[in-house]
Formats: C-alpha cells, sequence, structure tokens
C-alpha cells in the first residue's frame, strides 16, 4: 500500500474528488456530512497500476488545521488540489506551508473543477508556489470529478507517483500515531493511524505512549479487510484488548515495548524562520501529534524545544512548530537530540549550538556521554555509533583514554595498599566512571589482568621494601632448617601479620600452611620428597623426626599435604603417599 495525503483549501473538491477515484465516501462522521466538509481525516483507497493507493483526506477548513496536520505528519507524498474557479487561498498557503515544514518531497498538483474554469493559470500559479517548497516541481493535472475529465490521467500520474515512494523497513520499531480513537460495540477500542515502519501482528503487545501502560493487538483491519498481521506502508485500524476508550488520544502512538523514551525536552534544527525570530509559545506537530511548547534559541538555526507532555521522539524525526494564534507555519524542525544536557551556565546554549552544528547528532551524544547501552542509543534515534563492547556503545576517543587512566588509578592504589591483593574490580570501575564490562578492557589495554574480582599485576607484586627485609630474614633461617618454622612471636617481632604474610604467598617468597605458620616457597614439593623415602605407612613422628621439625610444625603440615592429595591419612591415624 502507498499513502498519499490530500490537502488545499475548504471546498476546492479534496473529497469529491477521493470519492470519484475511489468509489468511497471519505466523510465518514454525521458532522462532516451534515456540514459539507471534512472535519476529521476521511480515508478511502483505490487500485492504480502501481498498487494500493490509500487516500487521507484531510480537512481544509481554518478551525480544522490541527486534523490536516494530524493527516499529513506521517505521508511522505501529498495532492495538493486547487479549484480551477477559485484560485489560490489563505488555506491552500497554510497547507503547503505544512508540507514544506514536514520536508514532504513528492506530490502531484490537481486543479480540480476544470469544468467551471480555465485550469491553466491556476496550473502556473500554484506550480510556482508549490517549487519554491520541499515539494519542487511536481506533475499537475486539470481534473472535473463532476465530468470525469483528467481521472483517467491523474491515476496514471499516481501511479508513477507511488513508484518514487521510499521502500518502508518492515523489521522497524512500531510507532503508530493515533489519528482516531473509538470504540466499536462488542470489539472495544480501536486506534487508526499510518504505520510507515515496522509490522503489527494480532496478538503482538504494544505500550502506550501517554502512559506507559501494555496492550495486546485483538484484531487489526487494513483496506476494509480483517489481517492477521500489517507491515508498513499501510493505513491500519487497531482494536486494543483491555484498553478503555479514555485511555488512548489522539496524538499518541503504539510503540513496540521498551523501544521507545518519552521526552519534554528537544533539540531541532529549525527550517523556515530564523530560531531567534520564532515566537517563545508554538504548538510542535510530529505524526498525528500537537503538543504546546516553549522555543528557546540555541543558534541561528537550532533550538531547545521544551514539551508540555512527552512524545517518543528520535533523533532525525521531521515535525513543525505552528504559531495558533497567527494560523501560520512559521518553520520546520528536524529532530537532532531527543536527550539533550541541561544548560545551566552562562554561555551554554551557545556552547550547545556549536556542538549541534559540528556534525553527526550520534557522535556528538555518544562524545558528552562516553558510555552508552546499546539499546539506548537505538532508542534515540542514533543507531550504532562508537566502538561495541558487549552491550555498551562506547567513544572512541573515551576508549583511547581508558587505559592510561585505569594504570594511573592502578598505581595510585597500590602505593596506598601496598599489601592488597590487587584493587577491586568495583572500586576501580568508581574510579573511571564506566559500566563494569568495559574495566577489564581498560585493565587488559594497561597491561593489567582481572582476576576473582581483583585487577592485578600479571608479574609477581613486589613486596614494601620493610616487609622484603622481614622476609628475608626467614628465608635465612629456613635455608639451613626448610621445616623449623618461626613462631607467632618471631613473626610479630618481624612485624609480619596476616595481610603481609598473605602479599608474600602472593610474591612466591613463602607458603603459608596456617594464618601464623609460614615456610620458605617449595617447602611442601621438599615435604613430599622426604616423606616419600619413608616405610608406609608412617606415623606422625615418624614424619617429624625425617622432616627434622616439631610436632607444631609437622601436624599441620600433614593436613595441608592430605588436603592437596600428597599424602592419605589412614583410619589408624597413619599416613601414606598417594
Amino acid at each position: 500500500m502507498h499513502v498519499v495525503a490530500t490537502a488545499g483549501h475548504v471546498d476546492h473538491g479534496k473529497s469529491t474528488l477521493v470519492r470519484a477515484l475511489t468509489g468511497m465516501e471519505p466523510d465518514r462522521l454525521d458532522e462532516e456530512r451534515r456540514r459539507g466538509l471534512t472535519v476529521d481525516l476521511g480515508f478511502a483507497w483505490t487500485e492504480v497500476e502501481a498498487g494500493t493507493v490509500a487516500f487521507v483526506d484531510v480537512p481544509g477548513h481554518e478551525r480544522f488545521v490541527p486534523n490536516m496536520l494530524a493527516g499529513a505528519g506521517p505521508v511522505t507524498a501529498a495532492m495538493f488540489v486547487v479549484a480551477a474557479d477559485e484560485g489560490w487561498q489563505a488555506q491552500s498557503a497554510e497547507h503547503l506551508a505544512a508540507l514544506d515544514a514536514f520536508g514532504v518531497r513528492r506530490g502531484l498538483l490537481v486543479v480540480s473543477k476544470a469544468d467551471r474554469a480555465d485550469p491553466a493559470p491556476v496550473v502556473a500559479d500554484v506550480s510556482e508556489r508549490l517549487a519554491a517548497t520541499t515539494l519542487g516541481e511536481v506533475p499537475a493535472v486539470a481534473v472535473s470529478a463532476t465530468t470525469g475529465a483528467g481521472l483517467d490521467e491523474l491515476r496514471t500520474r499516481l501511479s508513477e507517483l507511488v513508484r518514487t515512494l521510499p521502500h518502508p523497513d518492515g523489521d522497524a520499531d512500531v510507532r503508530l500515531w493515533a489519528d482516531r480513537v473509538f470504540t466499536v460495540r462488542g470489539a472495544g477500542t480501536v486506534v487508526t493511524g499510518t504505520l510507515g515502519a515496522g509490522r503489527i501482528a494480532v496478538g503482538d503487545e504494544l505500550e502506550l505512549s501517554g502512559s506507559g501502560r501494555r496492550a495486546s493487538v485483538r484484531g487489526l483491519q487494513s483496506l476494509g479487510r480483517a489481517r492477521e498481521e500489517v507491515t508498513a506502508v499501510a493505513r491500519v485500524a487497531v482494536n486494543l484488548r483491555g484498553v478503555d476508550r479514555g485511555e488512548l488520544r489522539r496524538g499518541e502512538a503504539l510503540l513496540t515495548p521498551a523501544a521507545w523514551r518519552g521526552t519534554r525536552e528537544v533539540d531541532v534544527r529549525v527550517r523556515g524562520e530564523k530560531a531567534a525570530e520564532l515566537h517563545r509559545e508554538l504548538v510542535l506537530h510530529v505524526g498525528a501529534a500537537g503538543v504546546p511548547c516553549r522555543v528557546r534559541p540555541l543558534g541561528g538555526d537550532t533550538a531547545r524545544l521544551t514539551l508540555a507532555a512527552p512524545l517518543p521522539l528520535r533523533c532525525g524525526d521531521i515535525g513543525l512548530v505552528r504559531d495558533p494564534g497567527q494560523h501560520r507555519v512559521p518553520a520546520g524542525v528536524e529532530v537532532l537530540d531527543p536527550d539533550p544536557p541541561e544548560l545551566r551556565r552562562r554561555g551554554a546554549a551557545r556552547e550547545r549550538a556549536v556542538d549541534l552544528e559540528g556534525g553527526d547528532p550520534a557522535a556528538v551524544y555518544l562524545r558528552r556521554h562516553g558510555v552508552v547501552a546499546r539499546s539506548e542509543l537505538r532508542a534515540r534515534g542514533f543507531g550504532e555509533r562508537g566502538r561495541a563492547v558487549g552491550r555498551w556503545a562506547v567513544d572512541e576517543a573515551l576508549l583511547a583514554e581508558l587505559p592510561a587512566r585505569a594504570r594511573q588509578r592502578f598505581d595510585a592504589f597500590v602505593t596506598d595498599e601496598p599489601l592488597a591483593a590487587g584493587m577491586p574490580v568495583d572500586a576501580l570501575r568508581r574510579e573511571l566512571d564506566v559500566p563494569t564490562e568495559l574495566v577489564a578492557t581498560a585493565a587488559a589495554d594497561a597491561g593489567l589482568h582481572v582476576r576473582d574480582g581483583l585487577v592485578q599485576r600479571p608479574e609477581a607484586t613486589a613486596l614494601p621494601e620493610w616487609v622484603d627485609r622481614a622476609v628475608r630474614r626467614i628465608e635465612g633461617w629456613l635455608a639451613e632448617e626448610p621445616f623449623e618454622a618461626p613462631d607467632a612471636e618471631e613473626l610479630a617481632d618481624l612485624g609480619l601479620g596476616p595481610r603481609e604474610l598473605a602479599a608474600a604467598e602472593r610474591a612466591g617468597r613463602l607458603v603459608r600452611i596456617t594464618d601464623t605458620l609460614v615456610l620458605a616457597d617449595g617447602a611442601l614439593e621438599r615435604a613430599a620428597e622426604v616423606l616419600a623415602g619413608l616405610d608406609a605407612p608412617f606415623t606422625v613422628s615418624a614424619a617429624r623426626k625425617a622432616l627434622g621439625t616439631s610436632r607444631r610444625v609437622a601436624v599441620p603440615l600433614l593436613e595441608r599435604l592430605d588436603a592437596d592429595g600428597v599424602t592419605r591419612r589412614r583410619a589408624d591415624g597413619t599416613r601414606e603417599l598417594r
């Protein structure tokens, strides 16, 4: 399906033209039929050579311009209608300004009521007006819905138009702006809108942008038929299960759950009037939403909009700002950053404008945050940026400086805590202000490694000078009598407590049998060699004599060898080597 919005002044024959093309009645509501104008959005469709064309027949009366914006917002092509007998009118200008602000680049000019007046002057005049907007030069067709003249050519032109429309992304996240919400007896709440990207299927769960509630899709209709699944682009009616009519309003959206973020502040690029010339109180129109906003100029063509209500917006979204008091559209806007920084200090707005004008908004966003969850980048419309590290996107500049910072923080920690087994990963994470997953990457690039929750040097750790001196004393004693371990009092005299002994063991200098019993490195292997020379099984006493030590040392040493699987204790208390 291809969706085309109609636009033009009231009573210039838009609805009549759609009725002639489709055989359907676009003016659906009683008030519309009674008053003879399209108050709300009308929908009808027809087949042309290139496929199905669905028309969003938008209202032309001045009071109903917000409804026109709701219809024009989600579509990418327009059929601009001007009557041959009346020519250009006030609402013609406002509708064109809206299409220009939305950035609509594809369209047709249809001069209606060609049976009442010569269409040539109107074609020339309006073509020139359209050429000065984003629509540019468009084909023009003169028609009469009354006589049928020109309708065949219009169908041909419509077919040519829809062939130029961009191919939608069927795998994109769903954001269906609600342009009509109503209740059907026996079915419940129904939402209609233009599905510009993605797909919706019966049974899907969707999130309501206004409340954050989730609702399941009970049924779908498109082109008047029930569907199990609808893929963009399509006009679609969604029947929601468990949602009251009052819980959803026009301008809110049905969203892929957890894929979008509501925002009340956006930084935008302005196209039209300069940012400083805009009134401070305007209405932002995006999709079918119209939300009052306050404008704060940043630079010549950039501004910050503070919204009266949150909207699910992404970088790249196109909208317009409208001045309802003056009935005009002063500018179109493109969202650059839907999650902007606070502007607190003097000169912050000017600096922000320089940032925004400096290039890729996604790069600016990632540079500001340093590290962002990749899912958050997608939800903000920034796509893939930076270096992917697990579930994180990391700014390349930050990634380049992290190893040096990690080494600096680690060295400072070791200086303050020379006896620590290593720097806790969480402590380094806090120092670097990055997610835990990045600590291992930064540590590895800094020549460090992470083990058992600690960041450590890969090489043997050097001992503080006074600990090294005390350990050398013990090593000297044990060189002569390898199993005559110093007692607790001797260790205390040397200033070696549990932390110092643990550091000496990590450095490969001593081996701890218990908290207060230490031997030289390699003592366990040497003890196994000595015990291998005894007749098996052997007693504790025999082992003590062979090792040349006391029972104070022999008993815990044998228990350690038991635990290490070197010896095995038998039921009678004797031992044998395994």
